[in-house]
């Protein structure tokens, strides 16, 4: 019995030989005669029409995302290479690995010709990353500065069943983009951009990327946790609402006015407010800008998930004055270049037309003296938060404390924080003092004599008899009722509010 059943085996073993010997003869004659006797022209069209037999029995649907739609990227290619990185098996043989240039973390990517299976909701999905060569007279990757690939076609093949193409388009694509979305977003490396002014017209390098290491965060600002929870109460429901903007008509963009002394957190709240969202910052300098247009065009290369930063607004431009007269001065003396930046300009960039493009801005504004501000920019669209950072308090002094010399109580706390709610110290002040000294006990003596000391200077300056000043004239041309020019007398220190 048991030889018969080996010779059966046997038998059966030879039959698959033969068979597949047979198999590969043909295949080997059929290459011969497609070889010998086929032109090569043909031979791409023969491939295509057997591949396109076998589609016709087949259930399955393939789908190509190339690299680039035209002139541009495309988002569906970008957003599936960052989400299979992902989703490669243990058993993957090939890996590409990358680190750009000041980054924190590596990117992991399939290599070329290589298979990733996906499952979603039950339903299994097939992915292989394409790359062929083609000759560089016949096509150029415009985008791509690489010299090795600049005759490289890539993109991505999806294949699976054709009952999941609705699936596919309606639920799986959207589900990966936003995936991507959120794993491109926890990756990223924090970074301050700044104004490019040598590329001006180029939209693609108007801002200059540097990372952003600044390692300030709400745990180690010096204000009253009041108001810290206030602001992060803000930042939370801001990021959570882009329904609720786009339901009431308003672009998703948030405003903040800081305001305050010098030396008082500014700039760290700007920096603990971009860790803790970890949105870029956009550093924006209106002094350098010649013209509206360029606020315009320097807002739309701005991404998304960003912070624009216009600091010392007061200094930066002239909003008190009355700029259309300004202009027409200039022009009246033969000046031809176009004025600055203007109020109307700067509003429009803030809360017009040209502030809905894009989604999830933050713009900030920080100011040392508020008072000087145009009443049109402080009022809610524009600046909904207004921020008042103070003079360093007792609970500012506690924190800074505990921050820099590792204490959470000591036997001088009780007399600084006496005199520090008397005396205008800034919490730069105050860390600059505690970071004196190497022990604790000398840095709080140290600080102690330092706040001795302001309260001596605020009490000699508020002795001393203020001086009155007497408004000088100045000529400044405005415009007439009937609309000619005329030179009217105008007050030049502003203390008398109407022309003389």
């Amino acid at each position: 019995m048991s030889s018969s059943s080996a010779e059966s085996k046997m038998a059966l073993a030879k039959t698959v030989l033969s068979t597949i010997g047979s198999v590969a003869a043909t295949a080997m004659l059929v290459r011969t005669i497609v070889h010998n006797y086929i032109p090569p022209e043909l031979h791409e069209y023969l491939f295509f029409g057997l591949k396109n037999m076998f589609i016709k029995f087949s259930n399955q649907l393939t789908m190509v995302i190339d690299e680039f739609d035209g002139l541009v990227n495309n988002e569906i290619y970008e957003a599936v290479a960052i989400y299979l990185g992902n989703k490669l098996p243990p058993n993957i043989r090939r890996l590409k690995i990358s680190k750009p240039a000041k980054e924190n973390n590596f990117n992991i990517t399939m290599e070329r010709n290589e298979e990733v299976t996906d499952v979603y909701n039950g339903q299994t999905f097939k992915w292989i990353w394409l790359c062929r060569q083609t000759q560089a007279e016949h096509f150029y990757n415009h985008r791509d500065m690489n010299s090795t690939l600049k005759s490289e076609i890539r993109s991505f093949e999806l294949t699976f069943h054709k009952k999941n193409k609705d699936l596919v388009i309606n639920s799986y694509l959207p589900y990966i983009m936003k995936e991507a979305k959120l794993q491109k977003h926890e990756n990223k490396t924090i970074k301050i951009h700044t104004v490019d002014y040598e590329n001006m017209y180029n939209l693609h390098n108007m801002w200059k990327p540097v990372n952003l290491d600044h390692p300030a965060t709400f745990g180690t600002i010096a204000m009253e946790q009041d108001q810290k929870d206030m602001i992060l109460k803000d930042l939370e429901r801001f990021v959570k609402r882009k329904d609720y903007y786009r339901k009431v008509g308003k672009a998703w963009k948030r405003g903040y006015l800081l305001f305050g002394p010098p030396g008082t957190g500014k700039s760290s709240l700007i920096a603990a407010m971009a860790n803790y969202l970890n949105f870029d910052i956009y550093d924006l300098e209106l002094t350098v800008l010649m013209r509206n247009s360029d606020l315009k065009k320097l807002l739309v290369a701005t991404a998304n998930k960003s912070i624009l930063v216009v600091e010392d607004i007061d200094c930066t431009i002239d909003l008190q004055d009355n700029l259309a007269n300004r202009a027409a001065f200039a022009h009246s003396n033969g000046y031809q270049q176009e004025c600055k930046v203007t109020l109307s300009g700067l509003l429009n960039f803030i809360d017009g037309l040209w502030s809905s493009c894009g989604d999830e801005r933050i713009i900030i504004f920080t100011t040392n003296h508020i008072e000087k501000l145009d009443p049109a920019l402080l009022r809610p669209g524009r600046m909904d938060v207004h921020i008042h950072m103070a003079y360093c308090t007792s609970c500012g002094f506690k924190l800074l404390a505990a921050n820099y010399l590792g204490i959470k109580d000591h036997k001088l706390f009780k007399e600084i924080e006496d005199l520090i709610d008397t005396a205008n110290v800034t919490p730069a002040e105050v860390a600059e003092q505690l970071l004196k000294e190497d022990e604790a006990e000398d840095s709080l003596k140290g600080l102690i004599n330092f706040i001795h000391k302001k309260i001596k200077e605020k009490e000699e300056a508020e002795a001393k008899p203020k001086k009155v000043e007497i408004p000088q004239v100045e000529v400044g041309m405005t415009m007439g009722r009937g609309g000619a020019d005329e030179y009217i007398p105008t007050c030049l220190l502003g203390t008398c509010g109407k022309p003389t």
